[in-house]
């Protein structure tokens, strides 16, 4: 169907890494498992697809979460 290749919008340098406020942001968004964090992910990930088949696909997937 099509190469996924893993990249970045921005280039992100993190200098130091804060795991409770990566906690507290998760929890913000329903959690690691709920719904509004797997729309979230599956919408921000069609800004990296190559093609506007695969970010149609992403689009749908996002909005029926």
């Amino acid at each position: 169907m099509w190469t996924y290749n893993k990249t970045l919008q921005y280039p992100v340098n993190i200098k130091c890494t804060d795991p409770k406020l990566a906690k507290v942001i998760l929890s913000q968004y329903g959690g690691p498992d709920g719904e509004l964090a797997a729309s979230l992910r599956y919408l921000s990930q069609r800004f990296g697809m190559p093609d506007q088949k695969s970010k149609a696909i992403l689009n749908d997937i996002g909005t029926e979460e």
